[in-house]
């Protein structure tokens, strides 16, 4: 029998929920599963690879947080595909779609935390606590959310751990092309970050870094991937620090893998994460990654062998590493191809896909569906 699988998510925007999720959607057996996909309040670029890849997508519309026709909408759109599976990524689609699912009746009902959420209210807790009455499972990519969220009282042994799942590198962008592309004189040294521009990602500690870089190698361009709502912040204090020079903001790229498959090194500043996705992608490129010494990055970075973990905010450990990788090429090759291995062996796109499709028919039999 095939199962009918229904993932909603708030968006489909450039995020890293949103990359697992469409991965899965698009890579899960067709012969197995017949897999849809909802946005619950807007689409975005991942719209048009899920149609590529016969993964119908439907957008409900949401338009504020307590939007009860939208909820209507989803509760009338499940009903319509008949799903026996419905999986929910991140909070307003953890809140709404558990809820929706369970007015229609889908026998089987997980969903997804990504993150470590210290953001998280009172009332948003509440929720997620009450919302367990619906819920089978729940699916992290990391031991570290499971953690977060058993402190929190939610039972520990509801969650399955699943970690992401990265695509293999295409190669390596000749570092010429690199400065072409981004109109940049050459310079000796790239390094790399990347992630959204707002305080979780840590860039005023990397500003900072950047800095110190630069008066101690000169020769190093420091590449800031990504944008958010901190980005005319963040080019003030680079602007104030000194090092416009050696630092350039360039916003979301289509080629920001190739891009980063050029840097010498990449550095991740985050006070808390899940499981970083640029992470996993620097080391399929096979570049090492200097982050921040944290459960979700500990669970991709293995110190001194792929790369480093510092502590958070200790930006002289940081730099006085990446002055020493910078220095060595040997070391540097030496770590990425540890990197490339440990991605290859442990965060495979056919490993996650396997992992869910193994859980949705576990639990399909427990519930009787497939009988």
């Amino acid at each position: 029998m095939k199962l009918t699988v229904c993932q909603i998510i708030p968006t489909l925007v450039q995020g890293g929920a949103e990359k697992q999720m469409s991965l899965l959607a698009m890579h899960l057996d067709r012969q197995l599963f017949d897999c849809h996909v909802v946005a619950l309040s807007h689409s975005g670029p991942w719209e048009s690879p899920l149609r590529q890849t016969g993964v119908p997508v439907h957008v409900v519309g949401k338009n504020w947080k307590a939007d009860p026709r939208a909820w209507l909408r989803l509760t009338n759109k499940l009903r319509a595909i008949k799903p026996q599976i419905v999986q929910t990524w991140l909070f307003a689609a953890n809140s709404y779609g558990r809820l929706a699912a369970a007015q229609s009746s889908v026998p089987v009902i997980i969903a997804s935390e990504r993150c470590v959420d210290p953001w998280k209210s009172g009332w948003q807790g509440w929720i997620d606590r009450w919302m367990l009455r619906y819920t089978r499972c729940i699916t992290t990519n990391s031991s570290a959310v499971a953690d977060f969220y058993a402190q929190r009282g939610v039972p520990r042994d509801l969650f399955q751990v699943i970690p992401n799942a990265v695509t293999p590198a295409l190669g390596s962008l000749p570092r010429a092309e690199l400065f072409r592309r981004l109109n940049l004189p050459q310079r000796k040294y790239v390094v790399a970050a990347v992630g959204r521009l707002w305080p979780q990602k840590g860039y005023t500690d990397l500003l900072w870094a950047a800095e110190l870089l630069r008066v101690a190698l000169r020769e190093v361009w420091v590449i800031i991937l990504g944008d958010g709502p901190q980005r005319d912040y963040l080019q003030r204090l680079r602007d104030d620090y000194g090092c416009q020079d050696a630092v350039r903001f360039v916003g979301h790229r289509p080629d920001a893998r190739e891009l980063l498959s050029s840097a010498d090194l990449v550095w991740n500043g985050s006070l808390y994460e899940g499981q970083s996705n640029s992470i996993m992608e620097a080391m399929a490129a096979g570049v090492p990654v200097l982050a921040t010494d944290i459960p979700g990055n500990r669970d991709l970075v293995v110190h001194q062998q792929t790369g480093y973990l510092y502590p958070v905010g200790n930006v002289n450990q940081l730099i006085r590493w990446s002055s020493e990788l910078l220095q060595n090429p040997q070391l540097r090759s030496s770590m990425g191809r540890q990197s490339v291995q440990r991605v290859e062996q442990h965060f495979s796109l056919g490993r996650m896909v396997s992992a869910y499709s193994e859980l949705y028919h576990r639990l399909a039999t427990e519930g009787n569906v497939l009988s």
